[in-house]
């Protein structure tokens, strides 16, 4: 089974029969749910205590658990386990054993990890077994120091009079520009960003020069953090340096450019899609981080409602007809569509898709990269699409009326068509369709349903803490204490594993607007959003707030994230 090589813990402790076949299915559907580790999942579900399922994994690997509380390591046994490895692998060296170096490891299931670590190591390595936070805590007491050291090194570095002298006299000259980064400080600056970026989980990273301070900021689970800032002086560099890497025109600053880095950080493989915008102090630059290790394209881990999830993978398998999402600008339409593909991606079936840009390549889909200003536009590819002879098209964004009528034509001639569109809510995208021209007997004729979706932020599981809403509180989601019941809300205390915000990771929230025959004839009648909306909603579809309220009340998300978003 695919789950058990992905779950190995899981595995092996239902393989020793400490839970049954019902737990093991319920910790299963948690983990593709959400990427917490199966230790914790254990632990939250109250059927493992921690220190019983690190005796079992010491026991299988043959080998002992160790205690890291109040632990001082020698710094002789610290410099064999370089700071960026023990941070990258999540593991600390303990001490010696029979002459052989002992290291506890967060995941010491993955024997390729042990392997690296033991390169690192350069010499015979002993993996123990220790509670993970603990060997968090212990990275962050030895190791954290260092990294800040280097951090202010190389701002020191940069700080220097004759690298201050070199950006001034670069000015305006390319080739200066050019030399300037690819300096070793702002090569090793840079990089540190992108590696601090990686392992905050971060989604976008901001280069921001203003008239006085050059501002770094990191968007984390939709919010945005600032970095400490660096001197007003590195914008320029350190934007050269970003152009360079991204293989962007250098000594162009007075038009937007696109771009893509790949880099690996971390040990990961990372795409960066690069964005830059000439502003009155210099070029903005934001970075998407794009890391395909982190992002599971499986419909079963977006977290769809049950409801949403059975009608979702029955609609991809039509031969025939429209299915939009819809939603603001990073909801994760794009990620959903991506699931879709692939469910539905088989030998037996083609696949097309028109992005822009392409985020990630999927393995047997043909991916074409909509460029507007070469004329390569979403209705043009569309139109090639159709001698291409595929079976499913996805088209990244139903942007105007002629893409919107080539996908139409595309369905009515027997292709399925998978396509995003920005709307407030899934009602909001069939008047979207008429107010583009769209006439509203060939909406109705083919379109299938529209799903509504929202990113909200998570509760972070290590310091989630239950408490009582006040009434205004209540108030805000439209609900009265006489709604509760015995229904629980929680927060997060914030904690060092969530960085002290309260919340680790985001979760979807859903709006499902199955085009039924009623449905069909308010298109025909052009009934207004709000029409649409209240027919919908008398024929049990769940609004987005409702299934915020659901997040709610399973202990995922706050009031104030569901307010937020819907």
């Amino acid at each position: 089974m695919s789950e058990d090589i992905s779950n190995p813990l899981l595995s092996l402790i239902h393989g020793q029969g400490l839970i049954d076949d019902l737990q093991y299915e319920e910790v299963l559907a948690e983990l593709k749910r959400n990427a917490a580790p199966a230790m914790q999942v254990l632990q939250d579900f109250g059927i493992m205590k921690l220190d019983a399922i690190l005796q079992v994994v010491a026991s299988s690997l043959g080998t002992a658990v160790v205690s890291l509380k109040d632990r001082e390591i020698p710094k002789d046994v610290l410099s064999l386990i370089p700071a960026k490895v023990a941070q990258m692998y999540k593991c600390l060296p303990v001490g010696f054993q029979d002459g052989m170096l002992q290291v506890a490891l967060a995941d010491p299931l993955n024997p390729q990890v042990a392997d690296e670590i033991q390169f690192a190591a350069k010499r015979d390595v002993l993996i123990v077994v220790s509670d993970p936070g603990d060997i968090q805590r212990g990275i962050e007491r030895f190791y954290g120091q260092e990294e800040n050291e280097s951090f202010a090194e190389i701002l020191k570095e940069l700080g220097d009079e004759k690298i201050t002298k070199e950006i001034t006299a670069a000015g305006d000259d390319a080739a200066a520009a050019e030399a300037l980064a690819n300096e070793i400080p702002i090569v090793k600056f840079v990089n540190l960003v992108l590696q601090q970026a990686v392992q905050d989980r971060a989604s976008d990273i901001h280069f921001e020069p203003f008239e006085s301070s050059f501002q770094i900021r990191y968007r984390v689970d939709g919010a945005l953090y600032e970095m400490a800032p660096p001197p007003k002086h590195l914008a320029l560099p350190v934007a050269s340096r970003i152009k360079v890497m991204a293989g962007l025109n250098i000594s162009e600053k007075r038009m937007p450019q696109d771009g893509r880095i790949n880099v690996t950080v971390a040990g990961k493989q990372i795409d960066l899609r690069v964005s830059t915008l000439p502003t009155a102090f210099g070029e903005s630059i934001v970075l998407r981080v794009l890391d395909r290790g982190s992002v599971n394209l499986e419909l079963e881990s977006l977290g769809f409602p049950k409801y949403v999830f059975d009608f979702v993978s029955e609609v991809i398998q039509r031969p025939n007809g429209i299915f939009v999402v819809t939603g603001p600008t990073g909801c994760g339409k794009t990620t959903t569509l991506y699931s879709c593909l692939r469910r539905v991606n088989a030998i037996d079936s083609k696949l097309l898709t028109a992005e822009d840009p392409v985020e990630f390549d999927i393995e047997g889909i043909m991916q074409v990269a909509v460029n507007e200003a070469l004329g390569m536009t979403f209705a043009k590819a569309l139109k090639s699409f159709l001698r291409q002879d595929p079976d499913i098209i996805m088209v990244g964004e139903m942007r105007d009326l002629q893409t919107a009528q080539i996908s139409i034509q595309a369905s009515l001639t027997g292709h399925l068509v998978l396509s995003t569109l920005h709307t407030n809510d899934s009602p909001g995208a069939v008047t979207r369709l008429v107010d583009m021209g769209v006439e509203p007997f060939l909406i109705s004729t083919t379109l299938m349903a529209v799903l509504g979706q929202r990113l909200v932020r998570t509760v972070c599981k290590n310091c989630r803490t239950p408490f009582e809403p006040t009434e205004q509180q209540l108030a805000l989601l439209g609900l009265s204490p006489h709604d509760l019941g015995d229904k629980m809300f929680h927060y997060g205390r914030g904690c060092s594993t969530c960085n002290d915000t309260g919340y680790k990771g985001r979760k979807g929230i859903y709006e499902l607007l199955v085009v039924s025959d009623a449905i069909r004839n308010l298109i025909n009648e052009r009934a207004p959003t709000v029409v649409v909306r209240q027919k919908a909603v008398e024929l049990g579809m769940v609004t987005l707030r409702e299934d915020g309220l659901r997040s709610i009340f399973d202990g995922d998300t706050t009031i104030e994230e569901v307010v937020k978003y819907t």
